[in-house]
């Protein structure tokens, strides 16, 4: 199955439930390449930028399960980049 390169933005509106966003971002360890959590020094503003490299249904099972939990808004971005069956560097056509 063809695995893609991608960028997962989390708002923290809420901090009420952050041990389960952590649960839902533990549960998917397998495709997060790399966190960054920001405190922007404003009410509301608390941002958690991940890295991601999975199939398109792991990213979206992550985005869909954090995006159901109160307190949270998520963006993804996926890139043109695909690797299948082991072959790297191929652009994906759409």
């Amino acid at each position: 199955m063809e695995k893609r390169v991608g960028s997962v933005l989390i708002v923290v509106t809420e901090k009420e439930n952050v041990s389960k966003l952590n649960t839902v971002l533990s549960q998917h360890g397998d495709i997060i390449v790399g966190r960054m959590g920001l405190n922007l020094g404003l009410p509301g503003a608390q941002v958690i930028s991940l890295v991601v490299h999975g199939t398109t249904d792991r990213i979206s099972s992550l985005t869909g399960k954090v995006g159901k939990l109160k307190g949270f808004e998520v963006k993804s971005v996926l890139s043109k980049y695909a690797e299948e069956d082991g072959v790297e560097n191929e652009v994906a056509e759409h």
